[in-house]
């Protein structure tokens, strides 16, 4: 069935222009063009943030903010092995699944650590990434309190993740 979903989408849509007299492929080429130039004015910030990210990693500060970082973690009851993905989760999607890999490999699966990466990759964002994209694409050039908000909501995802974990599976 799901197969069948992407062909039966498109037919819907293309009988639902005759259905309304719209030029249903015209629509689509005004469609994918609007696409091209919104990818056009976003792609500059997406160059500059994914090297960021990886210059983060690679040059050991991610490590630093890690070791600072920790102490005041763990008496919040968020495990210290979390500490890269909640650093990298706000910037890329990638780097915080590769954060969340490195923590459920090494700590486990079953064990809190491992659950709580797991929670916090599915309660939080990639602040940056999105703002970027969505903000880019609506030509905003000044998000104001965006920024600040959208990082509080992450901060509140991932003690709610970590504190959820505990709740839910001990530790």
């Amino acid at each position: 069935m799901t197969a069948l979903l992407a062909p039966l989408l498109l037919l819907a849509a293309g009988m639902l222009a005759l259905g309304r007299g719209v030029d249903g492929f015209d629509a689509l080429r005004q469609g994918a063009g609007e696409g091209l130039r919104i990818m056009a004015r976003v792609l500059p910030a997406l160059i500059a943030l994914l090297p960021a990210v990886w210059m983060l990693r690679a040059s050991g500060a991610l490590d630093a903010l890690t070791a600072l970082a920790a102490p005041l973690l763990e008496r919040l009851g968020v495990p210290a092995e979390t500490v890269p993905l909640m650093l990298l989760r706000p910037f890329s999607g990638s780097g915080a699944l590769a954060a969340a890999s490195e923590v459920i490999g090494h700590a486990g699966p079953d064990s809190l650590a491992g659950r709580t990466a797991a929670i916090m990759m599915g309660s939080t964002e990639t602040t940056f990434y999105v703002i970027a994209v969505y903000f880019g694409a609506a030509g905003v050039r000044k998000t104001r309190h965006a920024i600040p908000a959208a990082l509080c909501a992450d901060l509140t995802g991932f003690l709610m993740a970590a504190w959820t974990a505990r709740w839910f599976f001990g530790g």
